[in-house]
């Protein structure tokens, strides 16, 4: 393709609206641009970017033995009200009435259209197993779109459900899946780490994500950096936190706290570690209100809570609650003469001689213990994991950083079948219901997660296998007959004769513009006809990422180039 032909409309100031590095580029290098609050137009260079990543997942998909269908963005809300998840996507689903009435969802995920079309044509087990995918649009009404295509509205995804007979067939779907990602991630030039993560609004038992490590991630990693463990920080467990040395027990006494409600406050006015104080949170669970225990220092993790209390959903008290179950205002709750269900953390249940709530207005208990003080009903582990705890496997001590999640895989088990009814007729003619697999990959997210691991202070580092072009031929001086007559033959030989990607910068442009912008938009490999061409006749071809310079005689281009593509597709 030639520069003059197309549109690469490349800026040299970054647009206010973006806030993180891929975000930056992306739009600078002319690969998008922003339509409206999270939808994204892909010009030609983030397209051809794009349509490289989906042929990679397709080829992948296909040597998994997955098959390819295309279902439509349009649903209808039956359909989410079977499954049971019309209420768990709430706001984010989005809707619309058309011209007869009739209220049709924007597919933000196809678990149940799927499962609708397998449950129709399929209920023998001489069918099965089958794992079908596709490669479609998704939409979903984020509350704040942000990061550009990392966070948005309308997003590319590709999508696939395996259907067994068994568990032992799920698991081996499961594994080829799994293992399909790491090729697919390997290929695009990923930096990625797997870890256990909970399934979320998927539902299942099982399930990982395929995470870039970033600092602006919105997803949290657990690591250990010693043994093999990694979670998400919904999934992440920890190592118990040992009994200290027996401690005298304090005589529990109240303390006056004048409009002290957070632990922060508290703990400044008292000079009191945060640590050695106690939150209680009231939860209505079952309808009914439960007290949660945590550290001062920790948080609530809601997904493992709703676990421990065998709920769906769980949610905090309103005021009105939190005052008639304490009997004090917000802010002063504590364990200590409820009368209702305790559940505390097991950081709670090691503590001695702690503070927490009087259930008094404006008032602290000092020396608070449990068994003496008050009873614990049951001891979890209800919290997210903190810079210190330990790892649950080998007990060396956690990292917690930032990743950006690309993909995630989950064993759904009969949790669609059963509320949809998909369901089969074994070798004995019995009914049993399809075991399911769920496996997403977020397209547009791996192309910003490559920039922001892949860039410098000049632009974009492409790696071969997903760059928009392979190599980029500048002829410094375009009214130079020679130059150009160059920089046309190689173009031609190259595209036509070795089925190599080419862009041919034919702009009438200064230098330094086309460097400038040849570096913004991420190229690997430049062939520069300049000076040294009308001197010596020598080429330089330069490496995007090294920058190294090979001067190169005309005849031994696609040699060179040979084996820098050899180089540069090494892992």
């Amino acid at each position: 393709m030639k520069w003059s032909q197309t549109l690469i409309p490349t800026l040299k100031e970054s647009p206010s609206e973006a806030e993180i590095d891929s975000h930056k580029l992306m739009i600078r290098a002319g690969l998008i641009r922003r339509i409206t609050s999270g939808a994204y137009a892909y010009l030609p260079l983030g397209t051809r970017v794009l349509n490289k990543v989906i042929t990679i997942v397709r080829e992948e998909m296909n040597r998994a033995g997955a098959v390819e269908v295309f279902l439509p963005a349009l649903q209808p809300l039956y359909l989410l009200e079977e499954s049971g998840r019309l209420a768990v996507f709430g706001d984010d689903l989005i809707t619309f009435e058309d011209r007869h009435g009739k209220t049709t969802a924007l597919g933000p995920t196809h678990e149940e259209i799927i499962t609708d079309i397998v449950r129709n044509e399929m209920n023998s087990y001489r069918q099965f197993p089958i794992t079908l995918y596709q490669i479609q649009t998704k939409f979903r009404d984020e509350t704040r779109p942000r990061f550009g295509v990392l966070r948005s509205k309308e997003f590319i995804m590709k999508d696939a459900y395996s259907f067994d007979v068994d568990y032992d067939g799920l698991n081996k779907s499961y594994k080829s899946m799994y293992d399909a990602y790491c090729r697919i991630f390997d290929r695009c030039g990923l930096d990625y780490i797997v870890v256990e993560a909970d399934s979320g609004a998927m539902g299942g038992d099982v399930s990982h994500e395929f995470m870039v490590p970033s600092p602006v991630g919105e997803d949290i990693l657990i690591r250990c950096l010693k043994c093999s463990y990694s979670a998400n920080r919904e999934r992440a467990e920890t190592a118990p936190i040992p009994q200290e040395n027996p401690i005298t027990l304090q005589t529990m006494k109240e303390v006056h706290t004048p409009n002290k409600h957070t632990i922060q406050e508290v703990s400044d006015f008292l000079k009191v570690d945060p640590r050695q104080m106690v939150k209680t949170m009231i939860y209505i669970s079952g309808g009914q209100p439960v007290a949660v225990l945590l550290r001062g220092d920790h948080e609530v993790n809601e997904t493992k809570l709703t676990k421990v209390l065998g709920q769906e959903t769980v949610a905090l008290a309103d005021h009105n609650t939190i005052e008639h179950v304490t009997g004090a205002h917000v802010g002063f709750a504590g364990p200590v003469g409820l009368k209702i269900k305790i559940i505390a953390d097991q950081a709670v249940s090691i503590l001695r001689n702690f503070v927490t709530g009087a259930n008094k207005s404006d008032t602290h208990l000092l020396n608070v213990n449990p068994e003496r003080d008050f009873k614990i009903d049951q001891i979890a582990n209800i919290r997210y994991v903190t810079r210190g705890d330990k790892c649950p496997k080998c007990n060396h001590e956690l990292d917690v950083s930032q990743g950006i999640e690309v993909g995630h895989v989950f064993k759904l088990g009969t949790k669609y079948s059963d509320a949809l009814k998909a369901r089969f007729l074994d070798a004995n003619g019995k009914g049993k219901s399809l075991i399911m697999g769920c496996y997403g990959i977020g397209v547009n997210r791996i192309i910003a997660s490559l920039i922001e691991r892949s860039h410098d202070e000049n632009g974009i580092i492409w790696p071969l296998s997903i760059t928009p072009y392979q190599v980029i031929i500048i002829p410094v001086n375009v009214n130079d007959i020679n130059s150009m007559k160059m920089a046309n033959s190689i173009y031609e030989d190259l595209t036509n004769n070795e089925g190599i990607d080419v862009l041919l910068d034919d702009r009438d442009q200064r230098p330094g513009v086309k460097f400038k912008d040849a570096d913004l938009i991420g190229i690997p490999i430049k062939i520069i006809i300049g000076k040294k061409f009308t001197e010596t006749k020598e080429l330089e071809i330069k490496l995007r990422k090294s920058g190294e310079i090979f001067p190169t005689p005309p005849e031994e281009v696609k040699s060179r180039l040979k084996n820098l593509f050899e180089m540069l597709s090494k892992p």
